[in-house]
């Protein structure tokens, strides 16, 4: 080998070298997705669902799904088929995979602080979509878009106030609760009993967890009705759990809207349909197709940008008057 050759070689040797120092000592985490056609990294985030517990949840994943395709993201969706330890575990992974934004919807409020301390520590930000966390260091993420639950049941608990105000005796309330610990059953139930308990003829005489699925509010319905005979109103979380009941109330000879009067969350098209059928009074809509607006906060998180603490999204009351002109309306 001539010495000018030697010397060309060395030097090739010694550039690389420097290429892979400076890149190491650079301290950007190496991107987790693919380039795009113009050869510039695709923006990765990762996201975990809570699962597909009912038609909103359904709806929620799909509007996040399609949206994140327009943006021109790499969607990582996990399915936690609500159980937190799914949820931990697919943010785990999320972090070894170095996604640019992890989102999620918590199962439940409570024991995120180390999870989220990782992903902090290893330079990923994080939002909250549709539930919140129970976290006294709110620097563990960025931003929390979704419903107020509170509220939620806050008009649910206005239209009883509203139609039994010329009741004189008890008004008996059975209550079907979501998922115990989740923020939506936690805040729904108190934004109704926020309204509804301030007075004494409102009494809840039956109230117990079906896990915001129609499977589960039919069977709790039944024990509901087993046991009490004088249920004149049904408060369910979710709308799938008051289909559910209704079928219950249906086989066990009654007539939902008349012998028991019904009030839900959510606006799924069955839960329409019911108020069009006239078996369910009003439902509270809560928005499940907040797709746009998270990959909207995505790129803004990424690109460091300001994003408010709470992002709220658009929703609507309906009562069982409106139902049959909206139903077409409903995409879920």
């Amino acid at each position: 080998m001539s010495r000018s050759i030697s010397r060309t070689l060395g030097a090739v040797a010694v550039a690389a070298a420097l290429t892979v120092s400076l890149a190491a000592c650079d301290g950007k985490k190496a991107p987790a997705g693919s380039a795009d056609a113009g050869g510039q990294h695709k923006l990765v985030f990762g996201f975990s669902q809570v699962g597909a517990e009912s038609g909103w949840r359904s709806a929620n994943s799909k509007s996040i799904q399609d949206a994140a395709k327009a943006a021109g993201f790499e969607l990582k969706f996990s399915d936690a088929q609500q159980k937190q330890e799914n949820q931990i575990a697919a943010i785990r992974s999320f972090i070894q995979q170095k996604v640019d934004v992890i989102g999620f919807s918590p199962v439940v409020t409570t024991g995120w602080d180390t999870v989220l301390k990782e992903a902090k520590a290893a330079g990923i930000p994080v939002l909250l979509t549709d539930r919140a966390v129970d976290t006294q260091d709110k620097t563990l993420y960025k931003t929390f878009i979704g419903s107020d639950f509170v509220k939620e049941g806050n008009s649910a608990g206005q239209w009883l106030v509203d139609a039994e105000k010329n009741a004189t005796g008890p008004v008996n309330i059975a209550e079907l609760e979501g998922t115990t610990g989740s923020a939506p059953a936690i805040d729904r139930k108190k934004g109704f009993d926020d309204v509804v308990l301030k007075d004494p003829k409102f009494k809840v005489i039956a109230d117990q967890s079906g896990d915001f699925t129609r499977a589960k509010g039919k069977e709790v319905m039944e024990a509901f009705l087993k046991a009490h005979k004088d249920i004149n109103i049904l408060f369910a979380h979710n709308d799938d759990m008051a289909v559910g009941a209704i079928q219950a109330i249906e086989e066990a000879g009654l007539k939902p809207g008349k012998d028991i009067k019904i009030v839900s969350i959510d606006g799924i098209k069955d839960a329409f349909q019911a108020m069009a059928d006239g078996k369910i009074e009003e439902v509270v809509e809560c928005n499940p197709l907040i797709g746009p607006q998270i990959m909207d906060l995505v790129q803004k998180i990424h690109d460091k940008q300001d994003v408010p603490d709470r992002v709220l999204s658009k929703e609507g009351v309906f009562t069982k008057d409106q139902a049959a002109a909206e139903l077409p309306n409903r995409q879920y």
